[in-house]
Parts: C-alpha cells; sequence; structure tokens
C-alpha cells in the first residue's frame, strides 16, 4: 500500500470543490424549488410584460407586507404555540410610530424635544424622521409592547391567552382612535415617502408611479425576515421555543426558562409585525384607524394555519394564496356572477370572515399540517396516525378479553 504524499494529495484535490464552494453546491441542489421560485420572484417585474403590470406589482407589493406579518405570527403560534388573536395591536403600532415620527408634531425647542398636539403652536424647529431610522424604531417600539403584552400573561395558555391577546389587539386602535394627540379619528395623511438611495448608478427613488422600487424594497425586508428566524429557529432559543409547544411542563422540568423564552418570542414575532407597519405607513402615506381592525388578525392567522404552522415556505406560500384569493378570486366570482344576473345583490367580500372560518375548519380535518409543512410537523402527525392504524389492526386480531400489546383494559397505547 502506497503512502500519498502531500503533493499528490494537493494535485488530487485540486480538481475538488472547497468546504465552502461544496456547501453552495449542496444548499442549491436540496434547496433547488426555492432557488427557483425566489430567482422567478427577483426577476417578476422584468417578465410581465401584460398591460396590468404595475398593478400586478402593487398586488404583490401588498401581498409582501402580510407575508412580513404572517413570518412573525408564525414564531408566536408555529413555534411557540402561543395562541396571539391580536397581532394587528402590533401592526398598528409600527405604523403609528411611523406615522407620529413623520408628520411633524415632534418640535426641537431651545429647552429640548416636545411633541406638539394637534391645535397647538409650540415655537421651535420640526422633526420628521424618514423611513430608514424607523425601520428599526418601529421595529423596536412593536418588541416593547410585545414584551408588555407577554409578561402579565406567562402563566396564561390556549384560549385563556386568546382572550387576553385579542382584547389588546381591540384596545391599541381605538386608543389611537380616541386620543387626538395620537391622531384621533383622522389619522395622519401626506407622509412622506421613503427618501432616495444614492447609488453609483444613480439614486433610487421611490413614488407612486414606480411601484419596483416598493417591490424590492419588501422583498429585502422580507428575506432579512426569514433569515432572522432561520436563524433564531435554529438555535437554542428556537429549540426551546418548540419544547414548550409540545409540553411545556415538561420543557420547564428539562430547564427551559419558560419567562425569558416567552417573552422573546412574543417580542421577536411583534417586531416584525411593528416592521411591516413601517412600511405599510411609508407606502400608503396615510395612516388612519379603520385600516387595523380586528378581521387582520384572523387574516393573518389564516395564513399560517394554511401554510403550515412552524414551516417558512408554508407561511410565505399561505400569504400569497390567502391575499390572492382576496384580491382576486372573489372580485372575479363577483364580475362573473353579475355579468350573468346572478347574485347580482350578493358580494362575496361580505363573507369573506366565513370563508376564512370554513378554511381553517377543512384544514384542522383534511390536511392539519398546512399546504407545505414543516419535517418535524409532518413526522409528528403522520407517525401518530400511523401507530393509531396499528394498533386499531392489532385490536381487531387479538382474541377476546385481551387489549394491544399485554394492555389488559383493552385501550390503545397512546
Amino acid at each position: 500500500m502506497t503512502a500519498s504524499t502531500p503533493s499528490a494529495a494537493k494535485a488530487g484535490g485540486a480538481n475538488q470543490p472547497g468546504p465552502s464552494q461544496g456547501g453552495v453546491i449542496q444548499y442549491v441542489q436540496r434547496h433547488w424549488v426555492a432557488v427557483v421560485v425566489l430567482a422567478l420572484v427577483i426577476a417578476f417585474p422584468f417578465l410581465d410584460f401584460t398591460s396590468d403590470a404595475v398593478t400586478h406589482v402593487t398586488v404583490l407589493v401588498n401581498a409582501g407586507v402580510f407575508v412580513l406579518m404572517a413570518l412573525g405570527l408564525n414564531i408566536v403560534v408555529g413555534y411557540a404555540g402561543l395562541l396571539d388573536l391580536g397581532y394587528v395591536a402590533f401592526f398598528t403600532l409600527g405604523a403609528y410610530s411611523y406615522a407620529m415620527a413623520n408628520f411633524g408634531n415632534i418640535i426641537r425647542t431651545k429647552s429640548g424635544i416636545a411633541y406638539q398636539v394637534p391645535g397647538q403652536t409650540i415655537p421651535g424647529t420640526p422633526i420628521t424622521l424618514s423611513v430608514w431610522p424607523m425601520l428599526l424604531g418601529g421595529l423596536v417600539v412593536a418588541a416593547v409592547f410585545g414584551i408588555l403584552l407577554g409578561a402579565p400573561t406567562l402563566r396564561l395558555r390556549g384560549d385563556y391567552l386568546a382572550i387576553v391577546t385579542l382584547g389588546f389587539g381591540e384596545i391599541v386602535p381605538i386608543i389611537f382612535h380616541n386620543n387626538a394627540a395620537l391622531g384621533g379619528a383622522f389619522g395622519f395623511t401626506g407622509l412622506d415617502l421613503p427618501s432616495s438611495i444614492p447609488t453609483p448608478l444613480g439614486p433610487i427613488k421611490f413614488s407612486f408611479l414606480n411601484q419596483v422600487t416598493f417591490y424590492y424594497f419588501i422583498l429585502i425586508l422580507c428575506l432579512l425576515a426569514v433569515l432572522l428566524v432561520l436563524s433564531i429557529r435554529n438555535s437554542r432559543f428556537g429549540r426551546a421555543w418548540i419544547a414548550i409547544r409540545e409540553d411545556e411542563t415538561a420543557a420547564a422540568a428539562s430547564g427551559v426558562n419558560l419567562v425569558r423564552t416567552k417573552l422573546l418570542a412574543f417580542a421577536m414575532g411583534a417586531s416584525l409585525g411593528g416592521l411591516a407597519g413601517v412600511f405599510y405607513a411609508s407606502h400608503l402615506t396615510t395612516v388612519t384607524y379603520d385600516q387595523f381592525d380586528f378581521s387582520i388578525s384572523i387574516y393573518v392567522l389564516v395564513m399560517v394555519v394554511l401554510g403550515g404552522m412552524g414551516s417558512i415556505p408554508g407561511v410565505i406560500a399561505g400569504a400569497v394564496v390567502v391575499y390572492f384569493v382576496n384580491s382576486y378570486v372573489l372580485g372575479y366570482l363577483n364580475n362573473t356572477l353579475h355579468d350573468h344576473n346572478i347574485l347580482v345583490n350578493f358580494d362575496f367580500s361580505q363573507i369573506r370572515n366565513l370563508l376564512y372560518g370554513l378554511v381553517l375548519i377543512l384544514m384542522m380535518i383534511l390536511r392539519p399540517e398546512g399546504l407545505i409543512p414543516s419535517a418535524r410537523r409532518r413526522q409528528e402527525l403522520h407517525t401518530f396516525e400511523q401507530r393509531t392504524d396499528e394498533g386499531a389492526v392489532e385490536a381487531l386480531d387479538a382474541p377476546p378479553g385481551l387489549g394491544v400489546v399485554g394492555n389488559p383494559d383493552g385501550q390503545l397505547e397512546e
């Protein structure tokens, strides 16, 4: 047997990919579908040659807002198993944070910083913060309120937690509506669009007529959110979330800090909702009370359940599908039926919440793991079903009076 020399090893390894190159190739091979979809999403504005290309891009921009919120709610519901029915509150906080910082009510005076209530005039220089610093500002504000919501609800589970979060989601928009200093019934209008970004090829400008820049803006935010969620999911905090979701008592007995882990889940989920709110406000340049009702919380929850709780590709797909149905399918049904004089006085958008409820019921019955489930979720559900079916067969084959696998009571093992 001939020993290989260093030179021979070097020569033999010259044609082999290095660790980083081989890792990239293997990743692309394993996730080629995701790579192809991402490439199509990046190139979409240049591939749509239809007359409604601007409309299609605008719809995808709005869908991206809900993708961002669904990713945030997936942390709370999908990973930590905490049912949050008031997620719209964090979306509201992010939007109003940008509106209040950009509207010019913050005044720099000789003695410091003051907030100018509508109808009041404070001598000084108005401060208007653009969307770029407020991306971080809205994220922090929503995260802080997420912790404030999570702290008093640490001992609550299931329906009780859902009721408390539902109340929080209803209270926050009402506070902004009833307080003139926070916008009142008229809200904030005429907010600034994102300021231009200087580049070597020229400035990147944002305008209502050019939705492509907003498209890539929200796409970058969604990609950053995905990377953030992936990094935390694969960390010890992500494993602690999943442990709490599966069995909170067992997780605590195993040394998981329930207080810190739950608060982190609320803060992370809320921060993405606040980030989506800041973008939403800068895109529409208008923030009013009636934009943030309870149906948005249910809307985002349906996206998470439909796509697959705990699955990032599933949540993204669920958000796009639900938004597409809401924006196109319902309107298409109305126009088609009305053109044929069928249900002329009926509007499918009036039963939108009923349709969401039916989707949730059907998914729980037919495919509880979602459209694109995570590997862990798929294995959990189908392994249990397989064991239950095998136990039922053994129960039928067993002689009378004998249970399954030595169970004298004749009951199936769980």
